[in-house]
Order: structure tokens, then sequence, then C-alpha cells
């Protein structure tokens, strides 16, 4: 497993060193990031911090995987691929978002139907051709069937509404990253323990795959050892990053990162045949979607009430005067017992299978 190693520190060697001349690049153009000014006043502080930071674990991912298929002399395949345009697409809808917000000093970057466009076109090519290159065996990166722990065979979706299932995971992850990208270090730190969650569980798919080892509790994952070496890259991009951005953030990840990450997080969902069980894994991004989902919810169907202070959630807890850092580290130990809980539950499901 030589590859895995090579990839986490590829990944975070180029991050670890990377951030840094990105930080001073974007200082010296006063790429700076914009604050709301309805949210809570200890931001004020933040205003001009370098943002666009995602682009360097993009990047630093790219680099980490691509080297190390030269190094261990194997070919690229359909399933990274796949997921690493799915990233890199979103990252550069993100990137674009960050620039006009840059450029117009404004919070607010593209207009909506504008980002929608950009996320809808990557995704929907995506969800296309994840469908396409069978190998030998007749699997193809991802399959119409909604997943748990593995494909749940009665559950086919077909074609038309496959597409319609992973534009929702994508819209989903990308934007429950993206809400809780709002404090220093939160989504990356998190984002350690969801990549690192799925490295275990593509290196147990390996290890147990159907090609390899036929048998009952089989998983039938076309490249399950390249999924793996796609999230320790990102992983190991990420604990790189989070050297630089953890409080008092020295850079922020911006929609660059946020974007890029919940896509990568969606798509290895989608072709590790755990959809389902990404809601355990991602809990902590999911908690912070919801309470955005609820408190609009709650304004519009209860005549402008609100159900927490602030939504996502995080600024409910500082506007009740608890230290970011503290709101963080309590944030990450809920991310750690997703992550562990998700294990839990696919290994549970393994051994019940077997």
């Amino acid at each position: 497993m030589r590859a895995l190693l090579y990839a986490t520190l590829i990944a975070l060697i180029c991050s670890l060193a990377g951030t840094p001349l990105a930080v001073r690049f974007f200082t010296r153009r006063g790429w700076g990031q914009e604050i709301r000014e309805d949210g809570p006043k200890t931001h004020l502080v933040k205003r001009g911090t370098p943002t666009m930071g995602g682009a360097v674990i993009v990047l630093a991912t790219l680099v980490a995987y691509f080297v190390t298929k030269l190094v261990t002399a194997k070919a690229p395949t359909s399933s990274a691929l796949l997921v690493l345009f799915l990233m890199t697409g979103l990252g550069a809808v993100g990137f674009v978002d960050d620039f006009i917000k840059i450029y117009r000093r404004r919070s607010l970057g593209l207009r909506a139907k504008a980002k929608l466009v950009g996320q809808s076109a990557v995704t929907l090519v995506f969800a296309v051709l994840v469908l396409h290159f069978p190998n030998s065996a007749g699997l193809t990166p991802a399959s119409e069937h909604v997943s748990f722990l593995r494909d749940i065979g009665w559950l086919s979706l077909g074609p038309a509404l496959f597409v319609v299932w992973s534009y929702v995971m994508v819209a989903g992850w990308s934007n429950a990253v993206n809400l809780t990208d709002g404090q220093d270090g939160l989504a990356t730190g998190a984002s350690v323990m969801a990549f690192a969650a799925y490295l275990v569980i593509g290196l147990w798919q390996y290890g147990q795959n159907c090609a390899a080892s036929p048998g009952k509790g089989c998983y039938e994952v076309r490249d399950p050892l390249d999924l793996t070496i796609v999230a320790a890259s990102v992983m190991g991009a990420c604990f790189g990053f989070l050297w630089w951005n953890a409080a008092p953030a020295k850079i922020i990840m911006g929609d660059t990162g946020s974007l890029a990450l919940g896509g990568v997080f969606a798509g290895l969902a989608i072709c590790t045949r755990t959809e389902l069980l990404a809601l355990i894994i991602g809990g902590l991004f999911l908690m912070e979607l919801l309470s955005v989902v609820i408190q609009v919810g709650s304004f519009k169907l209860r005549r402008g009430k609100r159900v927490f202070k602030m939504a996502p959630i995080h600024h409910t807890f500082e506007l009740m005067d608890w230290p970011e850092i503290n709101i963080t580290i309590r944030f990450w130990i809920i991310g750690g017992l997703c992550f562990a809980l998700g294990l839990g539950v696919f290994y549970g499901g393994f051994k019940a299978s077997g």
C-alpha cells in the first residue's frame, strides 16, 4: 500500500509548502475575504484575509494523485479520474465565485442562476460518464442503484433518475461543506476526518473486492484502491492546509475549496456505493445544512419566526459568546463521532452480510 503513503505525503507537503506561497501571492494583489455585515461582529477582523485557498487543496490533490500514479507505474482509472473531474470542475465554479467577490468587493459572488448553471453542467457530465467505462467484469464506476453499505438491489433508479439523484447529492454536499466553512479550520478539520473514513472504506473494499475475494459479503466496486488514493490525496491536502487555516487563519479556502471538497465527497460516496452511509460520515456537514433549511423554512412558514439566533448553527453559538476556537473544537468532536459511527456501521454491515 505504498501508493497510499505516497499520495498522502505528497499532498501534505504540496499543501503545507504551497499555502504560504498562496498567502503571499494573494496578499500582494489584495485578494482578501469580504465579510457579511449581518454576521457575528467578531468576524469583522477577518476582512481582508486572503481567500481562494481552496485552489491549493485542489492542486495538491491533483499533483499527489498523478505523481503517485507515475511513481507506481500504474495507469489512472476511470473512477478516480471522474471523481477528480468533479472536484476540479466544482472548484473552478467556486474560484469564479470567489474572484467576483474580490473584484467587486462584496460578500456575494456569482448570481444564483449562474452558479447553478456551472454546478449543474459539471454534475451532469459526471453523472452521465460515471455510468460508462465498464471494466472486464462489466462494472462501471457507479451504478443506477441507490446504495447504503453497498448497492440496494431492489432500488434501481434508471439513467434519468440517477442523474437527478447525483445532482441532489453533489449540490447537497457542496452546499453543506460551504455552509460549514464559516469558522477558521472548521470545514478543513472536519474534511480530514471525512476523507480518512473513505480511505479506510476504500482500503477495506479493495481487500474484500468480489473480483479478488468472491463471497457473500464482498464489494462490487470498480476501482476501490484508486478511489482510496484519491481519498488519501484529499486528506493529505486538507491536513497541510489546516496548518495555515487553523485559528487565527492565515488564509481561507473560500468557495473554491468548499465546493470542491463537497464534490469529491459526493463523488467518493457514489463510486464506493455508500451514498446513504455518507449521511452518517458527513453528519457534521449535514447538521450545518439542516440548520439552514430549518431556519429558512421556519422564517417562511411561521411569518418571520426563527428557530436559531443565526444559521448555519455554528453562528448561533458565536452569538451566545462562545469563543470561536471552542466551537471549532467541539464541532470537530462531533465530526469525529460521525467518523467513528460511520465506520462502525460499515464494518457491522460487512460482518452481518458475511
